[in-house]
């Protein structure tokens, strides 16, 4: 997998047969046959009979696939493939925050206030934090009621939210930076604005994968 990713088979190669496959892995032919149905069945190659097993363009690689998600960012220098990412989560956070503005009760807001509250005192502790933020994202998207959105976001952090790249920088400023936005989404919730509480969620997500990744190219595909 790690070779068509990096490129070493680009798409519309034909991958070599199976007698070299065997020998350049050391491995038999059972153990080729079903890794190349396994690359099948995430998008990365196209078995044509008589044809043999071709790579197919990156646009048809599943990319909610752990492995191939994993492998394309470890070769993504660009960090465009975070971008998409990012960008994926504010547009589901930002209308789960709009959601969660309308239906959270007491109960959720006082939660909110509570983790807003606890994270003011974690920004010298960033793993610690780093737990409060996920728990404060989490709870607005449980109040949304949208479990399918929550569980595109929560797979898709899954796979990355341990990857040096998708963290970025960690200091205290940034953690300081990063509570403001959590505190001003929480109180548009807590005053049940919609409209306020997505715009709130977007410019939080969008500033703070800004800071993460400074140093890099400008992230064009994050603009309005």
């Amino acid at each position: 997998m790690e070779r068509i990713v990096r490129g070493v088979y680009p798409p519309g190669t034909v991958l070599p047969p199976e007698p070299a496959l065997c020998e350049a892995f050391s491995v038999s032919r059972t153990v080729v046959r079903e890794a190349v149905k396994i690359l099948q069945e995430k998008g990365l190659v196209q078995v044509r009979q008589g044809s043999g097993t071709m790579v197919t363009p990156p646009a048809t690689w599943d990319l909610l696939d752990e492995l191939v998600l994993t492998a394309t960012i470890a070769e993504d220098e660009s960090l465009a493939i975070l971008d998409d990412l990012v960008v994926t989560r504010r547009v589901l956070e930002s209308d789960m925050a709009n959601v969660a503005a309308r239906l959270a009760g007491p109960d959720t807001v006082d939660r909110l206030r509570e983790l807003v509250d606890r994270m003011d005192e974690l920004v010298d502790d960033p793993a610690t934090y780093a737990e409060s933020d996920r728990a404060f994202h989490d709870t607005i998207m449980r109040a949304s009621g949208n479990r399918i959105a929550r569980a595109v976001v929560r797979s898709l952090e899954g796979q990355v939210v341990n990857t040096a790249r998708y963290l970025g920088r960690t200091e205290r400023a940034l953690c300081v930076a990063s509570n403001l936005g959590h505190r001003r989404i929480y109180e548009r919730i807590a005053a049940h604005d919609p409209g306020g509480a997505a715009e709130a969620m977007f410019q939080h997500i969008t500033e703070a994968w800004i800071v993460r990744r400074s140093g890099t190219a400008d992230p064009v595909r994050l603009r309005r």
